[in-house]
């Protein structure tokens, strides 16, 4: 991924920030029809690893012990360069821009078909997603018989981390008075990712230079 040094974000939490808080991930291989990208809703665990699970027919469930690319996608929204009140200073040269966060993690693939482990990832995260429902949904909610069957059609995906990379373009390298205009035009605008965006800028996006 290309890394412009402003850009480059290596704080453990910010980069679990966007993993835990957006969890629906595209997932990477080749195989022998070329480069696959599916998307998987994964869990990151403090073991280093990342869980989830696709169906038995998904490419992914053939790939046990392949490199994969993982892309976290975190909130991004166009920028107006009408935001930057260096725009008069600067006699206008100024240009739009897209403000983003992602993260890439690279790692090795175990596929698992055991009943076990995938019973308890199924519980780890639907118990996770169930948060603040008025009336969280369980697992064991399902008939016994009918979540053994479902079993049988999926393949869990248990992903060794090998190296993590993040990405976060939060106008770093444009003035407070920039920042502070872009953070003001985002809540302004108010679409559907700019405020999560806006946040993001708040608490990671500091200066680097001046």
């Amino acid at each position: 991924m290309y890394q412009p040094k402003h850009f480059k974000e290596l704080r453990a939490e910010a980069l679990a920030d966007v993993m835990l808080g957006y969890p629906f991930a595209t997932v990477v291989h080749s195989d022998a029809n070329g480069p696959q990208a599916n998307p998987v809703p994964l869990l990151p665990g403090a073991n280093g690893r990342l869980r989830g699970h696709v169906a038995r027919g998904n490419p992914l469930a053939k790939a046990d012990g392949e490199r994969v690319l993982v892309i976290f996608h975190g909130p991004d929204a166009y920028v107006s360069p009408g935001w930057y009140p260096s725009k008069d200073e600067d006699e206008g040269r100024v240009v739009p821009t897209w403000n983003y966060a992602t993260v890439q993690v690279h790692g090795r693939l175990r596929v698992t078909h055991d009943s076990g482990w995938l019973m308890r990832l199924l519980t780890d995260l639907t118990d996770r997603h169930e948060l603040g429902m008025d009336t969280p949904w369980s697992v064991d909610d399902a008939p016994a018989d009918y979540v053994k069957t479902q079993l049988k059609g999926i393949a869990g995906l248990d992903i060794e981390v090998e190296r993590v990379e993040g990405k976060f373009k939060l106008s770093q390298n444009h003035p407070v008075r920039n920042r502070v205009g872009v953070i003001q035009g985002l809540r302004k605008r108010a679409g559907e990712r700019d405020e999560a965006l806006a946040t993001l800028m708040l608490r990671y996006g500091k200066e680097t230079s001046e």
